[in-house]
């Protein structure tokens, strides 16, 4: 299989749909003349023309409001709003319609919808522009809350997306556009709700999902080093969660770990440490334990922003502070 960037691998999922789907469009802030904040449709004005790839004013309610309408009327809109920060500004729009219309309107109405955001820190973008949000729509129901970690699970998850007949949330840690993986060329699919076991191990699992699956993926390959064998989840989607995957490897380590950029305090690493003391309290030999981001807005200044982040140390501090007891 070829490599290609993370970036790349959602162009060639976007691509496609528009290529073979004449109900899809795209629309939002800088995506046609400039080619997106993030480069990633870039060329795709001067390819497919204004009536499929759409500018925007900046105005995030009215930009997804306008793609709730599409959908509702047949359409499969995808909407980029830049940064997950910014989605705050169209969050009614998102949970009290997007999220709603299919249960309120008793089935009749299905809001066929995707929601492109870049998510994470480590770009030194400063607090209002470095947050990890996730959390806050996987806790709403009738949306879809998926983060991609690879390229391969970025292409595969987002053309899963436009299948879905209601909301996803898809969100692209800003970390991660230019990091490169084997993508096949020709069109597949990922279920949504299906962690991938990364790597197998024994002796502790690490979870994560976007950027901090890499840092738990590299803590592990350390970890061995020192004769500690880590299994690594990559999550893919928030909502739905596999909850079974993360079970079954806990049942089988005694020990976890949940990673995330996002604060400690009320972040998505503690409905994962309430499910598993709730379903394998008697498997594990240690708490579950959480490896997240420092509970202040996030720094300008580099340094400090990384202190403000999980790191690979900070993993396995915690995983020796575990296996060693």
């Amino acid at each position: 299989m070829p490599e290609i960037t993370y970036r790349e691998a959602i162009r060639q999922a976007l691509r496609y749909q528009l290529q073979h789907d004449e109900r899809v469009f795209l629309m939002g802030e800088d995506i046609g003349a400039y080619g997106g904040s993030y480069a990633v449709t870039k060329g795709f004005l001067e390819e497919f023309g204004e009536k499929r790839v759409k500018d925007t004013p900046i105005a995030e309610s009215v930009i997804v409001g306008a793609g709730i309408g599409a959908a509702m009327a047949g359409l499969k809109p995808m909407v980029e709003v830049m940064t997950i920060n910014f989605s705050l500004l169209a969050i009614d729009q998102i949970v009290n319609n997007a999220s709603k219309l299919r249960y309120m309107s008793n089935n009749q109405v299905s809001v066929p919808l995707v929601i492109r955001m870049a998510g994470g820190a480590g770009s030194q973008l400063g607090a209002q522009h470095s947050q990890s949000l996730e959390s806050w729509y996987a806790h709403v129901p009738g949306l879809h809350v998926v983060a991609p970690a690879t390229p391969y699970d970025a292409k595969g998850l987002l053309m899963a997306a436009f299948d879905s007949e209601d909301p996803v949330i898809f969100i692209e840690h800003t970390a991660l556009y230019p990091m490169k993986g084997e993508v096949p060329d020709e069109p597949y699919r990922l279920p949504f709700g299906k962690a991938d076991v990364a790597r197998t191990g024994k002796d502790v699992t690490l979870i994560g999902y976007g950027g901090s699956f890499h840092q738990a993926f590299r803590a592990a390959k350390q970890l061995a080093a020192d004769g500690i064998d880590a299994e690594v989840i990559n999550l893919r989607t928030l909502s739905p969660l596999d909850t079974d995957a993360i079970l079954t490897s806990v049942r089988k380590t005694n020990r976890a770990i949940v990673i995330e950029d996002d604060w400690q305090f009320g972040g998505f690493g503690g409905e994962i440490a309430a499910i598993i003391q709730e379903h394998a309290f008697d498997d594990l030999d240690a708490p579950v334990m959480r490896c997240s981001g420092a509970n202040i807005p996030m720094p300008y200044n580099g340094a400090l922003e990384q202190a403000a982040l999980p790191q690979e140390a900070d993993i396995i501090r915690l995983v020796k502070s575990m296996v060693q007891r």
